[in-house]
């Protein structure tokens, strides 16, 4: 797999703040989150990538290149601000067939792509209407098309759900990813919202104070634990009671029942409790790790 981004020592300074404090870090291809809170250096470290800002030590590399000639950078990345930029005036259609027109396409081509692209992102008829009318989720999906619409090798997006509510978010997270998968594109999404981060990426790097807590695949902060979460509708005191009766240690969070150990039997227990108690079963499966330990734990 491809390394499209390499930070090597990295380091910004910003008067007396430390934005980003001597990190290494490297962006695969595929769906990567950046994530950290607020003032991490999330935005930092896109800016530098981008060749926006100069580093005060260290290198950021793009194809093993370094991008201090931002020309080559920008050529092929894409970047979604989280700031609203969109010109309040002008429609969707002819801004996305002007940012085709800069980027290198001629006239008929651009405006063929960002009918396409637009399409893409969901703004069909509404691309002929001023984006000053537009509501939040459709700019930030305008954003996105611009990002995309000189089919750049790698996209940059920065809090692309800011916001916007749990239903858009839910939708630019699955456009993000159709947009990975459909287009073929590799995707940086900047976030400080966890949830986002593992619905969507394949890749992880955490950042922390300016610092890299933690970096890997998805899959190895996510994985299963040795706790089981049985969750009932009704009957929890009688399920309770009838895993004690099988010396089953139990706690319990809500409307579940957390197990520990998830054996086969364990889980035989677990079966014959839930017919002994009359219990209505809704969900019995491991608990999973998440990303926020990777932050409880520091």
């Amino acid at each position: 797999m491809a390394i499209l981004l390499r930070a090597t020592g990295l380091t910004k300074r910003f008067g007396s703040t430390l934005a980003l404090d001597s990190v290494d870090f490297e962006v695969l291809e595929g769906i990567t989150g950046l994530l950290g809170a607020n003032g991490a250096g999330k935005t930092t470290a896109l800016r530098l990538f981008l060749g926006l800002i100069e580093p005060d030590s260290g290198k950021a590399e793009f194809l093993g290149a370094a991008t201090s000639d931002p020309i080559m950078a920008r050529e092929r990345i894409g970047y979604m601000p989280e700031h609203d930029c969109l010109p309040s005036s002008v429609t969707a259609a002819e801004f996305l067939t002007h940012m085709a027109q800069i980027s290198g396409l001629p006239p008929h081509e651009a405006r063929v792509r960002s009918t396409d692209v637009l399409r893409h992102v969901g703004i069909d008829e509404e691309r002929y209407r001023p984006m000053g009318s537009y509501s939040t989720g459709m700019k930030q999906r305008v954003k996105l098309a611009q990002a995309i619409v000189h089919d750049p090798l790698l996209v940059l997006l920065d809090e692309p759900t800011a916001g916007l509510d749990p239903v858009g978010r839910q939708e630019m997270l699955e456009l993000i990813r159709r947009t990975g998968h459909d287009f073929g594109i590799s995707i940086v999404l900047s976030s400080h919202l966890m949830g986002d981060v593992e619905r969507t990426c394949d890749h992880v790097i955490v950042l922390d104070g300016g610092r890299v807590a933690q970096q890997g695949a998805i899959e190895q902060f996510t994985e299963e634990t040795e706790t089981l979460v049985v969750q009932v509708h009704e009957g929890l005191e009688a399920l309770v009671e009838s895993l004690a009766r099988r010396n089953i240690q139990t706690s319990v969070d809500g409307a579940s029942v957390i197990v520990q150990g998830v054996g086969q039997a364990t889980y035989d227990a677990v079966r014959d409790s839930v017919v002994e108690s009359g219990a209505l079963l809704y969900r019995l499966a491991p608990r999973r790790h998440t990303l926020g330990e990777v932050f409880r734990t520091r």
